[in-house]
């Protein structure tokens, strides 16, 4: 049990990994691409919603910067560092 949990975290931060890099291209509806967004941000944002309203975005030259993925990285670290041996 202990290590399937610690293999779903790592998929999960796979996921999350791929939906950022996903976020930096132009993805025009109904495309393919598309279908993949929509349910790697069905996975994510139940997490990443609740930490980016609770973590305000990181302003740098007047563009803000989510910080919520990397909170998200640090826990998931945490958290196999506690569960996994």
């Amino acid at each position: 049990m202990e290590n399937l949990l610690c293999q779903l975290l790592q998929l999960y931060v796979i996921v999350v990994i791929a939906r950022i890099i996903l976020s930096w291209f132009p993805v025009s509806p109904g495309s393919g691409l598309s279908t993949v967004f929509s349910v790697l941000y069905a996975l994510t944002e139940p997490v990443l919603g609740p930490l980016r309203r609770m973590i305000p975005p990181l302003m740098i030259g007047g563009r803000g910067i989510d910080l919520s993925p990397i909170i998200l990285f640090f826990g998931s670290q945490i958290l196999q560092s506690a569960i996994c041996s």
